[in-house]
This record gives C-alpha cells, sequence and structure tokens, in this order.
C-alpha cells in the first residue's frame, strides 16, 4: 500500500489543484526516503518552479515540474500527498518530509507514517529510463490480453508473483492480486506458464476490473492511506479475500486460507474457488 488505485486518485485529487501553480520555500525534514538524489538537489529544484503536470506510474505520483524534472513520489506503505490550506499542527508536522509552499495559505505535504516511500528527483533522460524498467499500464488502452499472455508464458514463478512484479506489470501489489486472482478462480501457487489461455484472459479482465472498482472507491484504506484530501478509501468494504483468511468465501462459503509460502506475504484464497486455473 499504496498500489494503483490508492495513488491513481491522489493524483486526480491533487492535480486539478496543483497544476500550475508555483511551489515555493520547501522544506525537506527528513532525507531518508531520498533515492538517489540529496536534500540540496531537492530544495534547489523545488525553489520557485512551476507545476507543469501530474500523473501516476505504476505506484508512483509524478509531478512534472517546468524545469523538465520530474518529482517522483512512490507513497510506500505509509506515505499521502496532500494540500493543506491552513497552517499545520504539531501533530500533523510530525510525519511531514516535505512541504512546500503554494501561496494562498496552501502547503503541499508528504507525509509517512514510518518513511517506508521513496523520493526521486529526476531529470527528463533519467525518467525515461526509470519509467523504461517498469512494465505496462494494466489498465492502459493497449495493454491486450496477447501482451499479457506473452508475459506469463516466459516465468516459471507463482502467478501471483508475476503479476506483482513491477518489471511484468506497474502498480498492482499484494491487495489487488488477491483480489483477481480470486475473481479469476486461479490458484496463486500456480505457476505462470502452466495458466492457460482462458484463465489469462480471466486474469487480465479480473486486474483491470478489479483496480477500475478500487479508483472508483478511492482505494483501500486498512491503516495509513488516506486520499488526496485526506479521507479514507472504501474498497476494504468489497474486497473478497484480502484480510479475510478464516472467514467463509462469499461465493461457494468455503474457510478461506491464508498462506505465506508463495511470497512471505500473506494470501488469501479459496481453495474451492481457486483449485484450478492452468
Amino acid at each position: 500500500m499504496p498500489e494503483l488505485p490508492e495513488v491513481e486518485t491522489i493524483v486526480r485529487q491533487l492535480a486539478p489543484r496543483l497544476v500550475g501553480r508555483r511551489l515555493r520555500d520547501p522544506k525537506l525534514h527528513k532525507t531518508d526516503i531520498l533515492y538517489h538524489t540529496t536534500k540540496r538537489r531537492v530544495i534547489a529544484a523545488l525553489s520557485n518552479v512551476r507545476v507543469s503536470g501530474m500523473t501516476r506510474r505504476a505506484k508512483h505520483a509524478v509531478i512534472e515540474l517546468s524545469s523538465g524534472s520530474r518529482l517522483v513520489i512512490q507513497p510506500g506503505m505509509s506515505g499521502s500527498l496532500l494540500i493543506y490550506d491552513q497552517p499545520l499542527t504539531a501533530a500533523e508536522r510530525r510525519y511531514a518530509v516535505l512541504e512546500a509552499s503554494l501561496g494562498k495559505g496552501e502547503t503541499l505535504v508528504y507525509r509517512d507514517v514510518r518513511r517506508l516511500g521513496t523520493l526521486l528527483l529526476l531529470d527528463p533522460d533519467a525518467w525515461r529510463a526509470y519509467s523504461a524498467r517498469i512494465g505496462p499500464e494494466p489498465l492502459a488502452d493497449d495493454f491486450g490480453v496477447d501482451q499479457f499472455v506473452g508475459t506469463l508464458t516466459r516465468s516459471r514463478q507463482a502467478i501471483k508473483k508475476v503479476i506483482m512484479d513491477q518489471r511484468r506489470l506497474a502498480g498492482v501489489g499484494n491487495i489487488y492480486a488477491n483480489e483477481a486472482l480470486f475473481r479469476a478462480r486461479i490458484d496463486p501457487s500456480l505457476p505462470a506458464n502452466r495458466v492457460d489461455r482462458a484463465a489469462a484472459q480471466r486474469l487480465h479482465g479480473a486486474v483491470r476490473r478489479v483496480l477500475a472498482s478500487a479508483i472508483r472507491a478511492n482505494g483501500t484504506t486498512f491503516r495509513d492511506y488516506r486520499t488526496g484530501t485526506g479521507e479514507k478509501g472504501n474498497y476494504q468494504f468489497s474486497l473478497m479475500v484480502y484480510g479475510r483468511g478464516g472467514e467463509p468465501c462469499r461465493r461457494c462459503g468455503a474457510r478461506l486460507a491464508t498462506t505465506h509460502a508463495i511470497d512471505a506475504r500473506a494470501t488469501t484464497f479459496c481453495w474451492r474457488c481457486q483449485a484450478v486455473g492452468g
């Protein structure tokens, strides 16, 4: 967390308020989230510069600057990006990592309770190289079944690990991998190259539907995630398997099982509904 739907929610909510604004008086309170950059570079890059765009790539919020550089924020499990319209309280500033004034009493703030996120500052060439190492966007119009099938046939790893690999597919994490595999009726431990075309087609559609539904619900909140307006997401009320180990399957009534054997993360599945998939 946050995964694609959470970051997409943040970007959609903040972009209308942020694009075209000028950043002033940046403050970086913590440096342990910086990745291949320095505090001095970040402060210089965000001083008196206009925000020319804001997009999402995989699990990253990408703030495009008029200088051509990009501030790339991956919130990790506990980060959030917000615009405050009044001075931060002492409690709010406790977890503030980065602040930049927007004028008119507003402040852009990246906060990270456990500082598990990362912050990158990339010039255009570095951004193109970075983005090229990430897999295709699952909600893109050109993300077709044939491309997806080709990705699966090239790996013997468990199908769950493959769809969570950011080099193969952008933005899918543990929550939505669990959910998509359940909806596609696929055993999460099945080797990817043993998933037949019919099952792969089901999974392709399930990934897209689950992500789109989660975006409409403003993402999933279990603990720290907040939307760009500071609210909790709502998709946690629609989850079919994630976080429901030991509870009855909402499709067949069997008791849901949870294992950490696939990728050392909690994988919850229905042993009856997901008994096949290849």
